[in-house]
């Protein structure tokens, strides 16, 4: 997946991803860094904003030697549902159009949501995923 911020191209591919992280205590099961590619790259009105972190990207580095306090990397987040923690459907799927949580939920479809941020430095484009169980 490609996308521009401020004239500049970022690509998400395996090759730049630095780590991937599923949540620790509640794994979910059928879900990978191509399964998380190909869902914002079937979406393609992925937007990233602009976050700072107290902490440089740890393959650039950038700023550090400038002593900067906070560090700038891109973000996007969506969130995925599953059932016995196995991936069931994202929020931003075609097939999730005019449905909700609760409304899967309801009908036993789903019983617990993660939140998944993609979390790009802006510097060399390097990204991680994280996927973290919470409530909605």
């Amino acid at each position: 997946m490609k996308f521009i911020f401020e004239d500049k191209e970022y690509i998400l591919n395996k090759e730049n991803c630095i780590d991937f992280y599923n949540d620790e205590e509640k794994e979910v099961l059928g879900i990978d860094l191509n399964k998380v590619l190909n869902l914002i790259n079937d979406y393609n009105l992925s937007y990233f904003d602009t976050e700072y972190y107290q902490e440089a990207c740890t393959n650039c580095m950038s700023g550090v030697k400038e002593k900067q306090k906070f560090f700038e990397f891109l973000e996007y987040h969506f969130y995925i549902f599953t059932k016995k923690q196995k991936f069931v459907i994202s929020d931003i799927e075609k097939s999730y159009e005019n449905l909700s949580f609760n409304k899967l939920l309801k009908k036993n479809e789903v019983d617990d949501s993660y939140l998944v941020s993609i979390i790009v430095c802006k510097n060399c484009g390097k990204y991680t995923v994280q996927i973290e169980n919470c409530e909605v």
